[in-house]
């Protein structure tokens, strides 16, 4: 366990279950894989449990897992038999989703808590990779309908005390995602977008921060890299709940299957 501040964290989870096939994906998420595997150390320590907010949920309000034992989520399409039938068994945290809903309730934000829900690949993917023996107990958390960003930094800062508490806020999306335009056609608006969200990340007024992150519309391609937000309303969320601290590429890349400029962040 850590006694000291975690950073938050925005990473790429990549496709469906791409850990499990990596022999099929001929090398294409070596470079993500790689990022991924630098956590651990970059962290410093193992957290208490990690409190993730994948692309992959979305609901009313606000929704926390409570499973102590999640279930898995086989929520992909196309994909080998062999791959609904993997496992990530890293066990639930109830006490950490009462914990996250009374923040949120101290915030004035409302809530709800899922006991059934298992693990979404937005989650399982990734933390195959960061933590492959899943001894670091994992909570969900929704996004809210309607994707307001404004909604979800302000989720974010009302979360950022856990990171003092040995929680690690992961937001789990893609810098792009625009799954019409993958290959070549996702050269120039990736690319513009990516260099948009660096030039936002890197601003140092907190404030100014948050307020370009809120009009992210406005972006060099923002609609063309994201027709719906899902997959960048989980950086919000890393970005609320560290405020004010800086932000450091900890993954990028210009060729992603084909053409696609991506990039993960850490914060603080």
């Amino acid at each position: 366990m850590t006694a000291t501040r975690l950073p938050t964290y925005f990473i790429s989870h990549g496709g469906g279950p791409w850990p499990w096939m990596k022999e099929q994906m001929g090398g294409a998420y070596d470079r993500l894989e790689a990022s991924l595997a630098r956590m651990p150390a970059e962290i410093g320590a193992t957290p208490r449990a990690v409190l993730m907010v994948s692309a992959h949920w979305e609901a009313p309000r606000f929704t926390v897992q409570s499973h102590p034992n999640p279930p898995m989520l086989y929520d992909y399409g196309g994909f080998p038999e062999f791959t609904y039938h993997i496992q990530y068994p890293a066990p639930g945290a109830p006490a950490v989703a009462a914990r996250v809903r009374a923040l949120l309730a101290g915030a004035g934000i409302d809530s709800a808590e899922d006991a059934a829900r298992g693990f979404d690949h937005g989650m399982f993917a990734p933390m195959a990779v960061i933590w492959p023996q899943a001894e670091v107990p994992v909570v969900q958390l929704s996004l809210r309908q309607g994707l307001d960003p404004v909604d979800h930094l302000a989720l974010g800062r009302a979360l950022a005390p856990l990171r003092d508490e040995g929680i690690l806020i992961v937001g789990s999306g893609l810098s792009y995602h625009n799954l019409r335009a993958f290959g070549p056609a996702a050269h120039a608006p990736s690319a513009a977008f990516d260099a948009w969200l660096g030039d936002t990340l890197a601003i140092a007024d907190a404030s100014a921060r948050a307020d370009a992150l809120a009009a992210w519309e406005r972006a060099p391609a923002a609609r063309l890299a994201h027709p719906r937000e899902e997959h960048l309303l989980p950086l919000m969320v890393a970005v609320g709940a560290a405020e004010g601290e800086a932000a450091t590429r900890v993954y990028h890349e210009r060729d992603f299957f084909g053409g696609i400029t991506v990039s993960s962040w850490r914060l603080g």
